[in-house]
């Protein structure tokens, strides 16, 4: 009795291992059968996948459209122009030169470089050859004249020397000399004026090549609260009086007005 229990009981265990030996052979054989998934992972893909990703270029936020709430991350920068998506494979990635180009500065007035005309408080030398009682020197008063002999009063504001010489020596024609020879120089130049934000501001005579930087330096240097970058000046020419900012190293010309302005920070 015994050995026949122990028979079944062998008999019965090889049946069940027969039987989980046969499934999972089954269940591999249907594995087997199914078609493989595409990787898509970029380094265990096939080199033609990972080309393909690698060259796909890279979307670039654009701005939000209108009634788009979707936050500030998702937008470009103001002021700024939107960067060019990279070039291909093998190619170097270039910003365009104008992507972050600021506007360019105002370019500062060119210097004028008109003849110089009188007006009031030039000194002259005129000269009249072999008339020594006309040979002298002269101021141009407030109404921009200058008072000769035997002529009187002669205007000179807005006149270049040559053209005061050439009125004078009309002048002279009509009927006091016979052949004048007349020449006039600017023996001294109209003071020019600072004002605003200096030490010592106020009239100073005018130097030759004086720029506005040196005419700061004149009346003592920049004080603590000036604007250090730009002056204000102001030119009577043509019978109009103009106000420019100009640079420090504008050139000044006898009569203009500097104002050096004050600093807001």
């Amino acid at each position: 009795m015994r050995g026949a229990r122990l028979l079944l009981a062998a008999g019965a265990a090889l049946a069940l291992s027969g039987c989980v030996h046969e499934q999972a052979t089954q269940q591999a054989d249907a594995r087997a059968a199914m078609p493989a998934a595409p990787a898509r992972h970029l380094y265990s893909a096939s080199p033609a996948y990972a080309q393909q990703a690698y060259e796909q270029p890279i979307r670039t936020h654009a701005r939000n459209a209108p009634g788009d709430d979707r936050g500030l991350f998702n937008s470009e920068p103001r002021g700024r122009a939107p960067v060019s998506s990279p070039p291909a494979v093998g190619g170097p990635y270039v910003v365009p030169p104008d992507a972050y180009a600021s506007a360019p500065p105002a370019p500062a007035p060119a210097a004028v470089d008109r003849p110089y005309t009188l007006d009031a408080g030039d000194r002259l030398r005129v000269v009249v050859f072999g008339q020594d009682g006309i040979t002298n020197t002269y101021v141009v008063d407030s109404a921009g004249k200058v008072n000769l002999p035997l002529i009187g009063a002669v205007s000179a504001r807005g006149l270049t020397n040559q053209q005061l010489a050439a009125t004078i020596t009309s002048r002279l024609k009509q009927g006091y000399v016979r052949e004048p020879h007349v020449s006039v120089e600017v023996e001294t130049y109209r003071p020019f004026f600072i004002l605003g934000e200096v030490t010592t501001p106020g009239q100073y005579p005018y130097v030759a090549n004086l720029t506005a930087e040196m005419a700061v330096a004149i009346a003592g240097g920049f004080a603590p609260r000036a604007y250090k970058k730009t002056v204000q000046l102001t030119r009577r020419a043509g019978g109009q009086q103009t106000h420019t900012d100009v640079p420090l190293d504008y050139a000044v010309r006898p009569g203009d007005t500097i104002l050096v302005k004050e600093r807001w920070f």
